[in-house]
């Protein structure tokens, strides 16, 4: 979204998927008319998958493609018919980009479709999906993550879209980014009559269309990272607190908006915080923090130790009274109780998590799911589960 909006572009649908209360709460909050975020004759608009009449309006959106056909009568209506291009992007990536650069290359190209695509060395390429170009920068075939002499016969001049002859070499390979500008007409066209049962843009409609369409690559030479799995997204969180780190939030001219939050400064009393990311409202009391995140509204307690965590905060603050009332009951108060020891770990909103615990996967378990104790295992890494309770001293 702060893409879009830096960009200038300003007529955007967001497809959500199931469970989306609190993100289309978070996209009402941060993306409204009274924020200073102006979209003029724009809109952004929410488009939920059981929004549709009749048995179609059942379904969840099947993929990609499929959320896009599902909704694709908008792109006809009234207020969009002098639309030409499609922009379609995914919204689990992390980047900053012009897309207006990226639209007039494809408008100048003459494409049908064009695919913002990053350059990739060889110790990465085979996770990706590759894209053999011709000396024109024209797409000519796809590979799915492809090892040994298939991945071989998937280098590319790189030039061709713009990269020095230094970096060339050492990338030699392009990856679709699953960001892409369609003509209006074709996008139709496929979704309707050429591909109508085809549910991914990346898997199935992208490969088909550049045997019969003019399919354009972009280069997008930046910091890029795909964060749409657990592992992803705790690596491109705790990557921001390098120094200087890869991707940055400090650039005056193109900001990431988010919704305004009336919270005071984070308190800290007595403690020692390293390689660390603290947002507003926090409490933290003579404690350590290491190499972690800590989100809005977090309470941690004394002697509490953190290393490698991502905590993402609380939705709201209890009293002191109310603290107070909890530990006298023997209940478990929003935060991180005193003593505790935290590794390796995410812990989600308004969490709570007694005295005397440790979370540090000692066993280095991959998998596993203690739902029931407030908690699951993905990729090595805990997750402390929205709203669960972690007990006083319970060892995870």
């Amino acid at each position: 979204m702060s893409n879009c909006i830096n960009s200038g572009i300003n007529k955007v649908y967001i497809l959500t998927q199931f469970n989306s209360a609190s993100l289309n709460r978070h996209l009402a909050r941060a993306y409204n008319f009274g924020n200073g975020v102006n979209f003029g004759d724009g809109f952004v608009e929410v488009l939920a998958a059981t929004q549709r009449p009749g048995e179609m309006g059942k379904n969840w959106f099947q993929g990609t493609a499929d959320a896009v056909r599902q909704f694709a009568w908008l792109f006809e209506d009234a207020k969009n018919k002098d639309v030409d291009d499609i922009l379609i992007l995914s919204g689990d990536h992390l980047y900053r980009m012009d897309y207006m650069d990226f639209v007039q290359k494809h408008r100048d190209s003459g494409a049908d479709i064009t695919i913002s695509s990053i350059p990739i060395d060889d110790s990465r390429a085979s996770d990706f999906g590759l894209m053999k170009i011709d000396d024109k920068g024209q797409v000519l075939y796809f590979s799915e993550k492809p090892k040994g002499g298939d991945l071989k016969a998937m280098v590319v001049d790189t030039t061709v879209l713009g990269l020095s002859p230094e970096d060339a070499k050492k990338k030699p390979y392009i990856a679709s980014m699953g960001a892409y500008v369609f003509k209006k007409e074709i996008l139709l066209n496929l979704l309707r009559w050429r591909f109508p049962t085809a549910n991914d843009f990346g898997s199935e409609i992208i490969p088909a269309s550049a045997k019969e369409y003019f399919v354009k690559a972009y280069l997008f030479n930046d910091y890029w990272e795909d964060i749409g799995t657990i592992k992803s997204f705790f690596d491109a969180n705790l990557a921001l607190t390098a120094q200087p780190p890869k991707f940055s939030f400090y650039d005056a001219r193109k900001p990431i908006y988010t919704s305004p939050r009336n919270v005071p400064p984070t308190k800290v009393d007595n403690c020692k915080i390293v390689d660390s990311i603290v947002s507003h409202g926090c409490f933290l009391q003579n404690c350590s923090v290491e190499h972690s995140i800590i989100g809005i509204r977090s309470r941690i307690g004394s002697d509490v130790s953190l290393k490698d965590a991502v905590m993402l905060g609380a939705d709201y603050y209890e009293t002191d009274a109310e603290v107070a009332s909890l530990l006298a009951e023997g209940r478990v108060p929003i935060g991180i109780g005193q003593n505790t020891k935290i590794r390796n770990c995410i812990i989600d909103k308004n969490a709570r998590i007694g005295r005397n615990v440790t979370i540090n996967n000692s066993e280095n378990i991959k998998e596993a799911d203690r739902t029931e104790d407030g908690f699951y295992i993905r990729s090595g890494i805990t997750i402390i589960i929205k709203n669960s309770t972690i007990k006083d001293g319970l060892v995870i």
